[in-house]
């Protein structure tokens, strides 16, 4: 399957790029990104063209890998699912669910293959947990925190300004969601709470009645970094694993998958745009529950 790329920093070119680079089953068909000299240095790279038009590169290519900011691939999602291209996301799937609607709309119509890359989701420990944990239910409520520290000198992430504007909420949120959201179900009610260093909290109702509470940095001190799920019910306590794989084999295993979706003619991949679209659904209700002090119903 030919790939084309959309971004060029650090993530699209360590992550996205060497994944489809190094899949069997995959080819780099060209880079677009915003800013053409560097979308000629990734594409130089792998030995690949450069395209400094978006259309012109869905037009080389079966599939899209999307490495940019979430409202930036909200548009390219759309345009490309109207082309009939498959779709390989990153998380969010957008910053608003207006946006993320259209994209679940416009795949849905075209009838492509979508998976969305919540990273952890594709660790074979992770998922072998979830699954377990999902089956084995009596779930009552769980703990999730993540205390990132990306503004420091030398981190690839430090400058990105939608991360700056938008901080953890929106940006580890989504991982931290994708991995409750299997085992407690769907969420129905959310409050929000912010704290010191960009720290925000969250306080959910799932469906049945569970509840879970989610805490969130991307600016904390270097030793306060941490990152801890642990769930609580009719059997005890039970931690998820810390993940055995890097990215680039994870975003390998979301290529396989998407490959299957589109060998079978399936389009029930559970983290498609539909679970992506579900993922903003609860950040944007955070965002107003944090904003207006309230508690905000899905």
């Amino acid at each position: 399957m030919r790939f084309g790329l959309f971004g060029t920093g650090h993530w699209a070119a360590e992550t996205h790029a060497a994944a489809i680079d190094a899949h069997s089953g995959a080819t780099l068909a060209g880079v677009w990104g915003r800013d053409p000299a560097k979308a000629g240095a990734l594409a130089g790279r792998h030995g690949v063209p450069a395209f400094d038009d978006v259309d012109a590169l869905l037009g080389a290519c079966d599939a899209i890998a999307v490495a940019l900011p979430p409202d930036v691939q909200a548009e390219i999602a759309v345009r490309a699912a109207a082309a009939g291209k498959h779709l390989l996301l990153d998380k969010p799937l957008a910053l608003s669910l207006a946006e993320a609607d259209r994209v679940v709309t416009a795949a849905q119509a075209s009838g492509v293959a979508s998976v969305v890359f919540f990273t952890s989701r594709f660790l074979p420990d992770i998922a072998a947990e979830l699954a377990a944990l999902a089956s084995a239910g009596g779930w009552h409520t769980a703990k999730a925190v993540r205390f990132g520290s990306i503004f420091q000198p030398g981190s690839p992430y430090g400058d990105s300004p939608w991360r700056r504007e938008h901080g953890a909420l929106w940006d580890i949120g989504p991982h931290a969601l994708s991995l409750i959201l299997p085992v407690l179900g769907r969420v129905t009610r959310v409050a929000a709470m912010d704290g010191p260093r960009g720290l925000v909290h969250l306080l959910l109702t799932h469906e049945g009645g569970p509840t879970s509470t989610i805490s969130l940095t991307l600016d904390a001190p270097t030793e306060m970094t941490a990152k801890e799920f642990v769930f609580y019910g009719e059997n005890g306590t039970a931690e998820l694993p810390p993940g055995d794989g890097s990215a680039i084999t994870a975003f390998g295993t979301a290529i396989d998958q998407l490959l299957e979706e589109v060998e079978a003619g399936t389009r029930d991949h559970r983290c498609d745009v539909r679970f992506g679209r579900e993922v903003v659904a609860v950040l944007e209700a955070a965002e107003t529950a944090r904003s207006q002090g309230r508690i905000v119903d899905l």
